[in-house]
């Protein structure tokens, strides 16, 4: 059967249905998102005299829930506009769409009898194509589908989001006892391809993966934190970034999940797993169970409630402050000096996570005693839940890593430490925690690691009822820098950036500074590219890296304020010429330069973006033209593109007035504005019409390549050189006259107001008596010199110093 999704149906429309429906329509498809008919009217409904039949009334549940979506944040969509593609209804007068639907999400009250009578309901009118799933968190598959027809429990299974579904990259995909392969290899491309997920194959168990090993491992912690007295503030400066972990750590992650929620997850997984007696004599911890429920009894439930293991306090002066739980006492504390403890600041100083947990494993202090506890507790429960919740390590380690941020699962960090070593460890710990005995058998056949490694590449994974390694397998096609590198595709090589043979006739410019700033080194491998390009070593040219975090966080502040103090101009403008020259260069090249932008791509980093031929960016891209945060404006050709980009096209229409067109510009670039998809991009002008959007992070290399290729099978060529509108001394006059309001009004400062003057003259092309054409170089001279000229004043100057020193913007 031929399986497709064009239309969804989610059923609940709670804070995850509706966060589902949300990213249904962050990937196009046309979503109904449904919920109850409400049992009686609210005081506001009575008032208007409204009854119980009215439409507004019946959907007024799903329409709070889809409104909460839209307003979320972090958002749940990609742009505002996509919630039109969310139609909202009810389960009495709507149910019937069901009947043309292709797929079918239930997220509704984890109750077993209520999720069954949906299902009764649903089985009666679902077409035969039509896949159904849970995203139930715990309630076991085949238990939600019992009593259902065959045609139906072919097309049932468990896919349990992590909320929020657009951030968070894990989908457990949980067969039931009769699910067609077909339908699990469907979901699972779809949830790969589609959706942008990490998928982690499970085993119908309790709580699947990620809670069962989150809740097991989280209850001990609780548990051993207060058995030795820790403070809220020293558990999370201790179990944050500093061993591979979020900056939410340990109770800030407590918070945001909701502590009633942990409380609801830890009693029903303990109902369900009585056999696992490692887990049992944490969640059976009456001293962490008793807080847990005085807090939820109080109302202290996290984040939706204001307060739970941290409290927000406004202060006299309307700011805020967060104070902490104590949690002897049971009072909130006013936030004291951090924590510090010396193997926390060694083990920062460290460059990879195997070293940070290293040094922590071997420090005597409290920090060392928490996270000794903590790892050696946490890899011998993961141990120990082979085979019942999985088969390898690998689904575990997918698990943790996409579902709560880790920037390692347990078995990654076990071979990280050195496996036999520290199963010697912990078993000699003051509380010891052995391993599960599979691991010793796996040492004694003399394998020395979880995984098979092909350099750094993971090729393989242990299989303990094998006894051997099994193959890892990996998308057709996928492209990781570092494994092209290890085999010895570098083509050319400096400081901050490597080109790289991708294959097929394709290079790869990879950047490797800090946050991958742009700097000479740069700019010197981006022409090296197109240089070896040009002489027919190359047909196209990537632009993109495996960074985690950013793509580009824009041009090396300090080497531009360096250079302005001390008074090397020529060096500093030339400098700029030559990002000027290369982005020029890139544009109007014979051969396809794809860029591949995702994460933070700021100030140079959206110039190198914009000049590119074609531009295939992960959804999830924040761009945007930021350099009035450090006191000048983009001259990358930056102002250039966006003028190119929204000001051009009108303006080729007779009597159409340039002013709303400017405004937009200038408040993109005057308000320093980032977007916060891909899709807003587009919206902003970041991004072109031909340009692409791909939701999963991992295939962007891949599908920049194939762009790329695709480029050239198709005749690319080049587009014809363009010239600007520039508006000339009228529309500079309106735009200096907004900038003075915008001043008297005290919506941005005198000098904020400079940097505007500066940046409305060469969006207008200066003092020109007229409208009229210019070059594209002509708007590139007037901001090389704007540029330098404000790198010239103090005020600037403090700027790029306040955000190197604070990573903040500076109003002075």
């Amino acid at each position: 059967m031929a399986y497709k999704v064009n239309h969804a149906v989610v059923i609940g429309a709670g804070t995850m249905g509706a966060a589902l429906a949300a990213h249904l329509a962050n990937a196009g498809v046309r979503t109904t998102l449904l919920d109850i008919v409400p049992r009686e009217l609210t005081e506001e409904e009575k008032a208007k005299g409204q009854t119980l039949e009215d439409p507004q009334v019946r959907n007024r549940i799903v329409n709070a829930g889809l409104q909460a979506a839209v307003k979320s944040r972090p958002a749940s969509f990609f742009a505002k506009e996509l919630a039109d593609l969310v139609t909202v209804g009810n389960l009495e007068d709507d149910f019937d769409v069901i009947a043309k639907a292709d797929w079918v999400i239930e997220a509704i009250i984890e109750n077993l009898k209520i999720k069954q009578d949906l299902m009764a309901r649903i089985d009666k009118i679902r077409p035969e194509h039509c896949i159904i799933s849970t995203n139930t968190s715990g309630i076991p598959v085949a238990d939600i589908a019992k009593g259902r027809s065959k045609g139906f429990r072919q097309h049932f299974l468990g896919t349990h989001f992590f909320n929020p579904p657009r951030y968070l990259k894990l989908l457990e995909i949980i067969p039931g006892p009769d699910t067609l392969p077909e339908v699990i290899r469907f979901i699972s491309h779809i949830g790969e391809y589609r959706l942008g997920k990490g998928i982690v194959p499970c085993k119908d168990t309790p709580n699947f993966i990620a809670n069962r090993l989150g809740f097991g491992s989280g209850a001990f912690s609780l548990h051993y934190i207060l058995e030795h007295g820790y403070t809220v503030a020293e558990v999370d400066a201790i179990t944050g970034p500093a061993i591979g972990r979020p900056k939410t750590a340990t109770f800030r992650l407590i918070d945001l999940v909701g502590v009633d929620v942990w409380e609801h997850v830890g009693s029903n997984l303990a109902a369900a797993i009585p056999h696992d007696e490692h887990a049992m004599r944490y969640l059976g911890s009456e001293r962490a169970n008793k807080l847990i429920h005085t807090m939820v009894e109080r109302g202290w439930l996290g984040n939706k409630a204001k307060q739970g293991f941290y409290k927000m306090v406004k202060t006299e002066d309307g700011g805020k402050e967060f104070w902490e739980l104590n949690l002897a006492t049971l009072e909130y504390e006013p936030p004291a000096e951090t924590p510090r403890f010396d193997s926390i600041g060694v083990a920062k100083g460290k460059e990879t996570l195997a070293e940070k947990v290293a040094v922590l494993l071997a420090a005597d202090d409290r920090a060392g005693q928490l996270v000794r506890a903590m790892t050696y507790q946490g890899l011998a429960y993961a141990s120990e839940r082979i085979p019942e919740i999985a088969d390898t390590p690998k689904p575990i380690d997918d698990a943790m890593r996409w579902g709560f941020f880790h920037d390692a699962g347990p078995f990654e960090v076990w071979d990280m430490l050195g496996v036999a070593r520290t199963c010697e460890a912990m078993k000699a710990a003051a509380v010891a925690f052995p391993p599960a005995p599979w691991v010793d058998e796996m040492l004694a056949a003399g394998f020395e690691t979880f995984y098979q490694y092909k350099g750094d590449q993971k090729v393989g994974v242990y299989n303990p009822s094998e006894g051997d390694y099994q193959a890892i397998g990996r998308a057709p096609g996928m492209i990781v820098i570092k494994e092209e590198k290890d085999a010895g595709k570098i083509v050319a090589q400096n400081a901050g950036a490597t080109l790289v043979d991708i294959g097929d006739g394709v290079a790869c410019v990879e950047f490797n500074t800090k946050m991958n700033s742009i700097d000479d080194d740069i700019l010197s491998m981006l022409n090296t590219a197109m240089d070896r390009a040009e002489a027919g070593e190359f047909e196209g040219i990537v632009v993109g890296n495996d960074d985690d975090r950013a793509f580009c966080a824009g041009a090396n502040i300090f080497g531009v304020v360096m250079a302005a103090q001390n008074g090397l101009w020529d060096q500093l403008e030339g400098v700029v010429k030559w990002l000027q020259d290369t982005n020029m260069r890139m544009r109007y090249f014979p051969k396809p330069v794809v860029v591949a932008p995702f994460g933070l791509t700021l100030g140079g980093g959206g110039e190198i973006t914009m000049h590119g031929n074609r531009v295939v960016a992960a959804a999830e891209l924040y761009i945007g033209q930021v350099e009035l945060g450090v006191g000048v404006i983009p001259a990358g050709g930056g102002t250039k593109e966006l003028l190119r980009r929204i000001v051009n096209p009108p303006m080729r229409t007779k009597e159409v007035s340039v002013l709303p067109f400017m405004q937009k510009t200038f408040e993109l670039i005057g308000m320093a504005t980032v977007a916060t998809s891909a899709v807003e991009a587009l919206q902003h002008g970041f991004l072109g019409p031909c340009d692409r959007i791909v939701m999963n992070r991992d295939h962007l290399l891949a599908e920049a390549k194939k762009e790329v290729l695709n480029m050239l099978d198709t005749g690319y060529v080049p587009p014809a050189p363009e010239k600007i509108y520039a508006a000339g001394r009228d529309t500079l006059a309106a735009l200096r006259a907004g900038v003075n309001m915008f001043k008297e009004g005290g919506f941005i400062t005198e000098y904020e107001s400079h940097i505007g003057e500066k940046l409305i003259y060469v969006m207008t092309g200066g003092e020109l008596s007229q409208p009229a054409w210019v070059s594209e170089q002509y708007v590139l001279d007037l901001e090389r010199e704007a540029f330098v000229s404000l790198c010239g004043e103090t005020k600037t100057q403090e700027r790029m110093w306040h955000m190197l020193q604070n990573n903040k913007v500076l109003r002075n």
